[in-house]
């Protein structure tokens, strides 16, 4: 299971999703089926994070959708300080 976020740009409209699949969750956002974020803002996958449990990754986007914004902007940027796209470069699944 993984834990996700994408971002229009950097510092941009940030979306927290889960997902099974990643690669596949990935481009149907890129699609436009996947949100009506991706379809209004684009996107790029700027933090993954895997999980064993999928009920820890529930959990855990419920607690990071009510996080506030410099919380995750904090996270990313530890994680890919440049926002770089993650998916154009590593493939996960």
């Amino acid at each position: 299971m993984w834990l996700y976020i994408l971002a229009s740009q950097k510092n941009g409209t940030l979306y927290v999703g889960v997902t099974k699949s990643l690669s596949k969750r990935i481009e149907e956002h890129r699609d436009g089926r996947g949100s009506e974020f991706a379809r209004r803002y684009g996107v790029r996958l700027v933090y993954a994070e895997p999980f064993a449990d999928p009920v820890e990754a529930i959990a855990h986007e419920k607690r990071m959708k009510h996080w506030r914004r410099s919380w995750k902007i904090a996270l990313i940027e530890r994680a890919n300080p440049d926002w770089n796209d993650l998916y154009s470069t590593v493939h996960l699944d």
